[in-house]
């Protein structure tokens, strides 16, 4: 390009300019005098300079010595003009082949860097893009974090105002855009921080206040409530599931013990020869010995009652040591409900809710014998029979207190709690039949139909059945018809 602009400016100084005498100043000579001088001063020699100006048909005079006399002040003779000029070549404007080879290397090199600038740029650009893509994305998270921050917190904490599109202003590879969502990214993360701050003294509230305020609801709290939930519903089952196991070992060591006893029977009948019983209350339980295992229970539970009559018949085997414990309920909170106990010389002794009566009746003969107690709880009035006559009678004992329902009945053991902790001296040793309970106070001609065999009544709360009574721990269950055994004895 410089080669060329040297080449045009060349031919335009080499078209010749024409001169006219009438366009010719009065004082020409002296300027071709000075331009004379000029070009001489600037030429590098004598010769070329007076060559360029003047041509081959020019003259000039021999050049001034060193010290000559200045030129005198009267002006020259008007000097021949000519009418072209030459164009001296320059070095710089007019370059040669070589250099022009040369400009043109330099200029592809030059081309070649702006090309890798461009290409530089290019994936700066790119890259840009990238990160901002990347901003972008972290800012559309943050701002659906804080948005369902905002959801649940007070009017107070949510700032005013609408908010600004980060991204309408600019193009995207702005630095003053990326600088704007580096700002808002951090205001986002100030935000957030802020709302946690604000959450922690709360829950710290929560478990030091007995009556908290409710903290401000966000996800991870209603994420924790669930998982607790669900946790808590877990040990639930896992806890049913264990109970339901230890109920059901329960009810197969009861089945198991229930079929060896069973067993025990059928051998101890075998042996003896005696045929099984037909009627379903026609049996006895026996304990041979004294001690805190052999025991009968019933299985069906009782309800709640105001009044009751409890018959039975009983053979005690003491040996006069005290007949021990015929029968005992117990319920929850209370080992003593009804409690029918004759311990050592003392006499025998009624119990409801650990008040004592005690009962004008007695079994030291070793011969069976009808037992009858009544009792209401109106005025706490109580009778009691042997063999059908009335003994005895009384008032005051647990007045007005209802017998609680759901307890446990034992025959041959005293319970000190519910279903358990017997004690061998207070045992009973002998043989207990026709066990019945009813809800209300039987007439003395009932109690003596019963006891003399002509009005045989079974329990309508508790009759003696097969089916309701379970032997434990040796304690046998043996056919018995009381009213034939009794006249056998």
């Amino acid at each position: 390009m410089l080669a060329f602009l040297g080449a045009v400016i060349c031919i335009i100084a080499s078209v010749p300019l024409a001169a006219s005498p009438a366009r010719a100043l009065p004082g020409g000579a002296d300027n071709a005098s000075a331009a004379s001088a000029a070009a001489a001063a600037a030429s590098p020699g004598p010769q070329r300079s007076l060559s360029a100006l003047h041509g081959a048909g020019g003259s000039a005079g021999p050049p001034a010595l060193p010290g000559a006399p200045a030129a005198s002040a009267h002006p020259l003779p008007p000097a021949p003009l000519f009418s072209r000029f030459l164009c001296t070549p320059l070095a710089a404007a007019c370059p040669s082949g070589t250099e022009q080879g040369d400009a043109a290397a330099g200029e592809r090199e030059e081309l070649l860097l702006l090309q890798s600038t461009a290409e530089q740029l290019r994936q700066t650009a790119l890259q840009q893009e990238a990160r901002i893509r990347a901003d972008q994305d972290t800012i559309r998270e943050l701002t659906g974090k804080l948005g369902r921050c905002e959801s649940g917190l007070p009017r107070g904490l949510q700032d005013a105002g609408p908010r600004r599109d980060a991204m309408a202003d600019g193009p995207w590879d702005s630095p003053a855009l990326i600088l704007e969502l580096e700002d808002a990214v951090r205001a986002l993360r100030d935000r957030l921080d802020r709302i946690e701050q604000q959450e922690l003294p709360a829950r710290v509230n929560f478990s030091a206040a007995p009556a908290p305020a409710p903290a401000v609801p966000t996800a991870l709290h209603s994420k924790m409530d669930e998982l607790e939930g669900q946790l808590l519903a877990k040990v639930l089952t896992l806890e049913k599931e264990r109970m339901a196991l230890s109920h059901s070992s329960h009810r197969q060591r009861q089945e198991v013990e229930k079929e060896l006893d069973a067993l025990q029977d059928r051998v101890a009948e075998l042996e003896h020869g005696s045929s099984a019983y037909s009627p379903p209350d026609a049996f006895k339980i026996s304990i041979p010995i004294r001690n805190n295992y052999m025991y009968a229970r019933v299985r069906k539970a009782l309800p709640e009652l105001y009044a009751f009559t409890v018959c039975m018949w009983l053979r005690s085997r003491s040996g006069g040591n005290g007949q021990g414990t015929p029968f005992s309920y117990s319920v929850p909170g209370q080992a003593n409900e009804i409690v029918l106990l004759e311990a050592g010389h003392d006499p025998m002794e009624l119990l409801i809710n650990d008040k004592v009566a005690q009962l004008p009746l007695s079994l030291k003969d070793n011969g069976w014998h009808h037992i009858c107690i009544s009792w209401t709880t109106r005025d706490g009035l109580w009778s009691a029979y042997q063999d059908g006559e009335l003994q005895g009678s009384g008032e005051n004992l647990a007045a007005w207190h209802p017998i609680k329902p759901h307890g446990i009945l034992i025959l041959g053991q005293e319970q000190d709690a519910l279903g358990g902790r017997f004690d061998a001296t207070q045992a009973f040793v002998g043989d207990i039949a026709q066990f019945n309970l009813w809800d209300h106070a039987l007439t003395p001609a009932q109690v003596l139909g019963i006891a003399n065999c002509t009005g045989p009544l079974l329990g309508n709360v508790l009759p003696w059945e097969d089916k309701l009574v379970e032997a434990f721990g040796g304690a046998k269950k043996a056919n018995f018809d009381v009213c034939k055994g009794r006249a056998k004895a």
